[in-house]
């Protein structure tokens, strides 16, 4: 029988000396509950300059990346969530955080947070009590930045580092794993509680989450794909970051949110494809 690694409760960062404390998510926590409302998960992809967004301004909403910064020329009524998932993002996108981010509940990697920690530490210390830690189940430290090196977490990070496969959590009720897979072990998570599943884009982290929080169904929007190489719809040609989209959409991207949608629907939880770039490429949804 697999022993699983207990995921730690909290993560604490060493901010010019003074300890702040992030609490891991929990889907127990009763304000982590979406109590059965409708969730939109708005991405970056360029169609969404082209979406009626007056008409989802009213919808629980959870922003990733780049794509907070729609609350700067509308008027979110519910914003339930902010996830990074990448601590590149942070360095090559500084300002985003900087204009756009007040306080809104965030979901990170303790590598995002760590991040965060030496390139925005005011927001660390000001908003630290509606952030939450997410941990990738096969490794839970997360992405590393591949610019910086930063110390700034407490607890020691060479057992979160520690990459396991997929096939290791295969029967552990929380996840479903297919190893069946040709290119590589695909999954999705039933309770990102206790880690979520990867998948190469931070879309496939906002759609756990929203069913984690007990969301009645999940609305993608801007999950584009086949045009990952032209510039988010908050960029432009000059300050672009790179795309790894188009390298694992068919490998990892479409199986996995097939998978995703298979298994949430089958919990009564119907996953919607609103991109009309990608949306031909699900067969489920």
């Amino acid at each position: 029988m697999a022993l699983y690694l207990r995921l730690p409760a909290t993560a604490g960062f060493n901010i010019d000396n003074e300890l702040i404390i992030i609490n891991a998510f929990n889907a127990n926590e009763p304000a982590q509950s979406l109590h059965g409302k409708d969730v939109n998960i708005i991405a970056s992809g360029p169609s969404i300059q082209q979406l009626p967004l007056a008409e989802l301004l009213d919808t629980p909403a959870i922003f990733v990346n780049g794509s907070i910064s729609l609350v700067g020329q509308h008027q979110f009524t519910d914003i339930a969530g902010y996830v990074i998932s990448d601590a590149r993002f942070i360095n090559h996108q500084p300002e985003i955080l900087q204009q756009y981010y007040t306080g809104q509940p965030l979901y990170a990697t303790l590598a995002v947070f760590e991040a965060m920690a030496t390139t925005h530490p005011d927001i660390m210390r000001t908003y630290h009590h509606a952030m939450r830690v997410l941990y990738p189940v096969d490794r839970p430290w997360g992405v590393k930045s591949n610019k910086l090196s930063f110390n700034k977490l407490i607890f020691k990070k060479k057992l979160l580092n520690k990459k396991m496969p997929l096939s290791y959590f295969i029967n552990n009720p929380n996840f479903i794993i297919d190893s069946n897979h040709k290119a590589a072990d695909i999954g999705v998570s039933l309770n990102i509680t206790h880690g979520f599943v990867e998948a190469g884009t931070v879309a496939y982290v906002a759609a756990q989450l929203a069913f984690s929080r007990q969301a009645a169904s999940i609305h993608l929007y801007g999950i584009d794909l086949l045009n990952s190489k032209q510039p988010r719809f908050y960029e432009n040609k000059n300050n672009s970051a790179p795309s790894m989209l188009s390298k694992v959409m068919n490998e990892r991207i479409v199986p996995s949110f097939n998978l995703l949608g298979r298994i949430y629907q089958s919990h009564g939880v119907p996953v919607i494809n609103h991109s009309p770039i990608s949306k031909s490429l699900f067969d489920t949804f």
